[in-house]
């Protein structure tokens, strides 16, 4: 292009000389136009190839992308509906998503990542907006034209207040249940399902984070996507040791949800320990006649020498067995007059306890103590063939007593036996109202589970992980926005509050007499997103509390019998940290959360 630049003397001199000096100014206007010209093509196919937009109707565009870098960054505003996007080059579509696409002002970009398509070729997004004129305006106007640009890199730093120091969160966009998990040569595997186009429940796949300590954990990108089966639905993974599944010995395999017109159960599985993973060709592996056939968890039986998987199917849980991970054989159904019916069994688990007895977790929505969604669980006996309850029908277990606990479930292969789980810490009353952007929803603190014995009835004990000890720092004279509270020497009528100098408080209360603890946080800070926000919580203690653990981070806070009698999880939205913390009926040691 500089030699264009450099060219346009001479040649308009030569014009003047050899001709009439009449014709120069034309000529000179004509060579001026067609170098803009070309200047403006150069510029479009090298830096802003994506203004190359063709505008089909009222609602539809084409828009070229010349794939130059590795992202394209998606202008998204919360408010509209949802695009339909299909990525396509040479004919081919390559992808397809769901974006709400800006109209007037974005509020975040999400990528698109252009290097995973598998192609150098420019490919072309093929767009249809769910809105007309009518309704939207002129589709020229719209802002995500102007707002949409490739970029070699995509900045995922924190722009949140409410982002949690030492919950697991996505790096961006929309979580909501824990999926795949599994312990395996030192490193925690969390799998969690993933909007990576938005902060709202779209595009589901498997989003990918690992640990080595439970507290802190490192984003591994996206492993399970969408694909002609549907999106990608909750479920687990499992260590293969023995290499049943004729994948090598050590080899990861899960089982996913595919949901599209129906729900149908795929595998996958991974050689390089849960990075990568290959869809199985025989998918899908599990169907039945059911409209909400769902979240399937694997495990293994040493006492029957058998895998099984139980999956949640309506209002019921089926239970199938197998002895290579592929093919499986019908058991039996738990849960009809069991339990809580208010809404849709999903989630499940089933593990033996150190005991001998089996516990069948089954997470619900809504229905739970205090609305919305919540985690149940059955104690009782596991034959090989059937799960048996040992209480009453119409007795209900709760795993948590807070808002804010659901789609609990634990990690395969955990060291020493553990029954390590992880909740997702949000209700669907409010998940995607809750004041974040760059992100919705965090995952619970890791909690070993074991059981105990109250008036004759066996209960899910629930304690904080140990790894949440070894995450204790120095003393602290005040609450910060990483802590642990340990409250000992309990007394009836016990109250502990969480306040800020803008009069915002969670007060918790405890009632020896009552056996009962409540949490309160009707004037925490932010609750007007939604009416179901603000409450009160109560639960049961199942005796005496000796003491409390409560941590405490920038949006939630989580009690605990130290003994493990007692859960309570709750999202807090303060205005500013709380930074007091009064205690009556109690003596309260502030630890930092490295």
């Amino acid at each position: 292009m500089k030699k264009i630049f450099n060219n346009i003397p001479s040649v308009c001199d030569m014009a003047e000389t050899e001709r009439s000096r009449t014709l120069a100014p034309r000529l000179r206007k004509a060579l001026t136009i067609v170098i803009a010209l070309l200047v403006n093509i150069g510029v479009a196919t090298a830096q802003d190839a994506i203004k190359a937009t063709r505008f089909i109707s009222d609602n539809h565009a084409i828009t070229a992308v010349a794939s130059a870098h590795r992202y394209l960054l998606l202008p998204v505003e919360e408010k509209e509906d949802a695009a339909e996007i299909r990525v396509i080059a040479g004919n081919h579509c390559l992808k397809s998503l769901r974006v709400r696409l800006a109209v007037g002002k974005p509020d975040y970009l999400v990528p698109l990542d252009l290097q995973a398509l598998g192609t150098k070729e420019p490919v072309l997004l093929d767009i249809i907006f769910p809105a007309n004129r009518r309704s939207s305006g002129n589709i020229e106007s719209f802002t995500c034209w102007k707002y949409m640009k490739e970029s070699d890199s995509f900045d995922v730093t924190n722009k949140e207040k409410y982002r949690p120091a030492y919950h697991h969160t996505p790096a961006w966009g929309w979580m909501n249940d824990p999926n795949g998990m599994f312990y395996k040569d030192g490193v925690w595997h969390l799998y969690y399902q993933h909007n990576p186009y938005g902060s709202l429940w779209d595009n589901l796949s498997w989003g990918h984070s690992t640990s080595r300590d439970l507290v802190h954990w490192t984003f591994e990108g996206d492993p399970v996507e969408p694909d002609a089966w549907g999106t990608i639905f909750s479920g687990s993974s499992i260590v293969d040791h023995d290499g049943v599944a004729g994948y090598g010995k050590e080899a990861v395999v899960a089982y996913y949800t595919s949901a599209r017109e129906g729900q149908t159960q795929s595998m996958a599985y991974s050689t390089d320990n849960g990075t990568t993973f290959t869809k199985y060709a025989g998918n899908p592996v599990i169907t039945a006649k059911a409209p909400d056939f769902r979240d399937p968890h694997l495990f293994y039986a040493p006492d029957f020498k058998k895998y099984y998987v139980i999956v949640s199917c309506g209002q019921k849980m089926n239970i199938y067995s197998s002895d290579d991970l592929k093919t499986w054989t019908f058991e039996s159904s738990f849960g009809e007059g069991y339990g809580c019916h208010e809404g849709v069994w999903e989630c499940p688990d089933l593990m033996k306890m150190s005991n001998g007895k089996w516990v069948l977790v089954c997470n619900i929505n809504p229905g739970g103590p205090f609305g919305g969604s919540a985690t149940q669980y059955f104690v009782g006996n596991f034959d090989g063939h059937k799960f048996t309850c040992e209480s009453n029908p119409e007795v209900t277990k709760w795993m948590d007593y807070g808002k804010d606990h659901y789609a609990a479930v634990t990690f395969d292969n955990a060291p020493d036996g553990r029954h390590v789980a992880i909740a997702w810490m949000s209700n669907w009353q409010y998940a995607t109202q809750v004041p974040t952007q760059q992100y919705r929803s965090a995952n619970s603190i890791p909690r070993d589970l074991g059981i105990f014995t109250d008036g004759g009835e066996d209960y899910v004990s629930v304690v904080p992980s140990p790894e949440m000890t070894a995450a204790r720092g120095r003393r602290l004279a005040s609450p910060s926005t990483k802590c642990e509270i340990v409250v000992s020497k309990l007394r009836d009528g016990a109250t502990i509050v969480l306040s800020n100098g803008k009069g915002e408080k969670v007060t918790m209360k405890y009632s020896s007499k009552n056996k009962a603890f409540a949490m309160d946080r009707r004037t925490s800070g932010k609750v007007d997103f939604s009416d179901a926000f603000p409450c009160v919580t109560t639960a049961p203690t199942h005796g005496r509390i000796n003491a409390l653990r409560i941590f405490v981070d920038a949006s939630s806070i989580e009690a605990f019998d130290a003994d493990g009698k007692m859960a309570m999880t709750n999202l807090v939205f303060p205005t500013e940290p709380y930074n007091k913390l009064t205690v009556k009926g109690g003596k309260a040691v502030i630890y930092e959360i490295k």
